[in-house]
């Protein structure tokens, strides 16, 4: 094996009463291992790790055992690089398979960008490197479960860098299970220590359940950790929460509970002291952003995101994985901003970088196809150019197909995007059979969707009407209208009890009806009564210029067509030509990334300036 050979060739030494060929030191053998008691040993087929110290011999040998550690780290991974670079996936895969041996080029944390393109590419050969590793350590700590504390400390230290590894890269379920074994470790020993490391388990456990879409087990999570919270507080130790409370943030967000989202937000961000990893203050920054976004505060939510773009770049890098993340975020503030040409290259500039980093059938490049399908959906919905659009919502289709179940939550919202753009594809297509294959395909992708909402979340939850409103449109479009009239309702009664009368979900729906009353219907007096509310609830989020309002304008000049009230069709017409110009003199940023090369503010700055903008006497909020 190669790791025998390149450590033959450091150092030897002559040790009495051991065989000279078991006398090499990074590949001792147990005889020398029982003549040195002192030194820490992880034996596996006849290696050993170091972990920590150095080793004087009776005085012939003196080592820096971190520096050397560090070494074989750097020419451990060299070595399993250049089988990557030559095609030999093979052996590289047997390599990775060996948990010491992944331990080694984990340490190599440098090059951490290259690690994630030879790990991607043996997932993408069938090689399940990730279950191995998983199962492996799983195992490991079994065996170790009547150890002392110290080796278990040392197992949960580095579960944390595995399982950190594995849901980085997007492997989510088998980093469930590293950080579900370091959990049982920690639960081994009722004392202080262990419950801040069980603390810092739920944190990760919550994470990758999130990204997993197992929202139920997050919620155990979360209080799991707070019962760990609780005991340190009793016993005069307290712990910072700001990780804790962004993720659940991100849960509630997730099952869009936005107002307990918001107020937990609120709560993250009281916990940013100096001294926090920059990569826990990032991602509390995006996630009170999308906070602030579903609750129409645009103004914190751009203030928060872009210092978040700000912090990831200065302190990752342009190329990085987390970079890549806050740009998602951002464009999602863009999108719902209305600068939608900005974030269809915001979301573009995501995707490549996660391709550069993972590429192949990973799960963060299908989540930024997902999220630049729909933008560019939204982009050319005038224009009914979307083969962009397509391409990229079936190709985060055939990647989450290839790694996930079939009914996994994630599908659904891919599927919705993609039944959006067939549905247009289908209304300006003149062959009718054509049409009606591709409508029937929509209708079959938005009934999935809605079934894996519902399964998930429930009839009432914001999820599940936004799939009741797209059935509505597709069934406005396959001329079955009293359908599409339910669908619609049903959408519009969810989203006003969860959202309120006035909000943007609510007026899209409502615009929805309008239009089915207006052109299909002929009932003028109610589409007129609804294409007004829409219109209202538009300019009061979004102003004027709002994108959304030209369907409602376009949709009252034909009513008032159609009812002979000219003078009406004479004034709207005078609106949307308004509307024109002040469209042509809104968003003119050419870069949205100009924008957040610099922050005028330092990151206490913001956050304070976040905190005094809440309403006093806002009570803690409680988990539903």
């Amino acid at each position: 094996m190669f790791f025998t050979a390149l450590y033959s060739q450091a150092v030897w030494c002559r040790i009495p009463d051991v065989p000279y060929h078991k006398q090499n030191v990074f590949g001792i053998r147990i005889g020398l291992a029982q003549t040195l008691p002192d030194c820490t040993f992880c034996f596996h087929k006849g290696y050993f790790s170091w972990f920590s110290g150095s080793w004087h011999p009776k005085g012939r040998l003196e080592l820096s055992l971190c520096h050397m550690y560090n070494r074989v780290s750097s020419l451990t991974f060299l070595h399993v690089f250049q089988l990557y670079q030559q095609g030999r996936l093979c052996q590289l895969g047997g390599e990775f398979c060996e948990l010491e041996v992944f331990a080694k080029v984990l340490r190599a944390s440098d090059k951490r960008h290259l690690l994630h393109h030879c790990f991607q590419a043996l997932m993408d050969h069938g090689v399940k490197v990730a279950s191995v590793l998983a199962n492996s350590f799983s195992r490991r700590c079994s065996y170790i479960a009547e150890s002392d504390a110290h080796v278990k400390e040392k197992a949960i230290q580095f579960g944390f860098v595995l399982g950190g590894f594995l849901s980085d890269a997007g492997w989510y379920g088998d980093a469930e299970k590293v950080f579900l074994s370091c959990l049982q470790l920690c639960t081994l020993h009722d004392e202080v220590l262990h419950w801040y490391r069980a603390v810092e388990c739920c944190v990760r456990l919550l994470h990758v359940r999130n990204g997993n879409c197992k929202y139920h087990l997050g919620e155990e999570t979360f209080k799991l950790a707070q019962s760990y919270m609780d005991k340190l507080a009793k016993h005069g130790h307290q712990a910072n929460k700001a990780a804790l409370y962004g993720e659940l943030c991100a849960l509630l967000f997730a099952k869009s509970h936005y107002d307990e989202a918001y107020r937990w937000c609120i709560e993250a961000m009281r916990e940013i002291t100096v001294g926090l990893p920059v990569k826990v203050v990032v991602d509390v920054l995006r996630q009170a952003s999308k906070a602030c976004v579903v609750k129409r505060e645009f103004r914190k939510a751009e203030q928060l995101i872009k210092h978040a773009v700000f912090l990831a770049r200065e302190h990752f890098g342009h190329k990085h994985p987390k970079y890549s993340d806050t740009l998602l975020d951002y464009g999602f503030y863009l999108l719902n901003v209305d600068n939608i040409c900005q974030s269809v290259a915001i979301y573009q500039t995501a995707l490549d970088i996660r391709q550069s980093v993972f590429g192949g059938k990973n799960i963060h490049v299908a989540t930024a196809h997902e999220d630049l399908a729909y933008s560019s959906y939204v982009h050319q919905y005038s224009s009914g150019k979307f083969d962009n659009a397509l391409f990229h919502a079936e190709r985060a289709i055939d990647i989450i197909t290839h790694i996930l179940p079939e009914d996994h939550l994630l599908l659904a919202s891919s599927k919705r995007v993609k039944a959006l753009i067939l549905e247009e594809i289908a209304i300006d297509c003149h062959n009718k059979e054509t049409e009606e294959r591709l409508l029937q395909e929509a209708h079959d992708l938005h009934l999935s969707s809605l079934q894996l909402a519902k399964k998930a979340f429930g009839e009432f939850n914001v999820q599940t009407a936004k799939h009741y409103g797209n059935l509505g449109r597709l069934y406005q479009s396959m001329r079955k209208f009293k359908e599409a009239e339910e669908m619609h309702i049903k959408a519009i009664q969810i989203k006003e009890q969860l959202l309120g009368q006035e909000d943007y979900e609510v007026a899209l729906s409502v615009g929805h009806l309008a239009s089915l009353y207006n052109y299909d219907m002929n009932q003028y007096d109610d589409a007129e009564r609804l294409y007004l509310r829409s219109i209202a609830i538009g300019k009061k989020l979004f102003g004027e210029g709002y994108s959304g309002l030209e369907y409602d304008y376009r949709g009252l000049i034909k009513l008032y067509n159609s009812v002979g009230n000219y003078e009406k069709v004479f004034e709207y017409h005078n609106i949307l030509s308004n509307w024109n110009r002040l469209r042509d003199r809104q968003f003119a940023v050419a870069d949205a990334l100009e924008d957040v090369n610099t922050s005028p503010q330092a990151t206490d700055q913001v956050v304070q300036s976040f905190l005094l903008s809440q309403s006093h006497g806002a009570g803690r909020p409680c988990l539903g």
